[in-house]
């Protein structure tokens, strides 16, 4: 009889709420520290934590992502972090697609992201562009960022359509 490895893992997705908040911030400080995403402070992810949809695997979150309205057209998928070692099953991606459903049910028309892999998006059929085309990105939250202006991201975008 052969030996099978049971997994334990027992992944839910939900909306982020306030309890979320410092497992949010520490998922995201450890990809901050490696330069793979900008770092949020405790309290802006508070003041956003509606935006945010989490993955948990029993009571550890392991996964979050963010969905910013930036105005009456425009969001942008922000923090997608998967803990390292929950990588590589597709946490990810069914994070970004909860992101898009909620942007198509609030009649967002185009949904962008800021990212260090902008292969990971195109191949959930976002299209790489010009960051100077999201001219409220980049004179809203793009001025407070200490890389501003040699941001080193690429801009991936999709187009939501009904």
């Amino acid at each position: 009889m052969k030996n099978k490895t049971v997994s334990k893992d027992s992944f839910h997705f939900r909306k982020a709420t306030i309890r979320d908040a410092k497992s949010i911030q520490s998922l995201v400080i450890d990809f901050a520290k490696k330069d793979d995403m900008l770092p949020r402070s405790l309290n802006e992810i508070y003041e956003n934590i509606r935006d945010f949809f989490v993955c948990t695997n029993g009571d550890s979150l392991v996964a979050a992502s963010a969905l910013h309205i930036l105005w009456d057209d425009l969001a942008e998928i922000r923090s997608v972090a998967v803990m390292n070692k929950y990588q590589g099953r597709g946490l990810g991606k069914k994070l970004i697609r909860k992101c898009l459903k909620e942007a198509k049910s609030l009649g967002v028309k185009k949904v962008f992201a800021l990212t260090y892999s902008p292969n990971y998006f195109t191949g959930l059929g976002f299209h790489e562009i010009d960051k100077a085309t999201l001219p409220q990105k980049i004179w809203g939250e793009c001025l407070k960022c200490h890389k501003f202006p040699e941001c080193d991201e690429s801009a991936v975008l999709m187009e939501i359509t009904s």
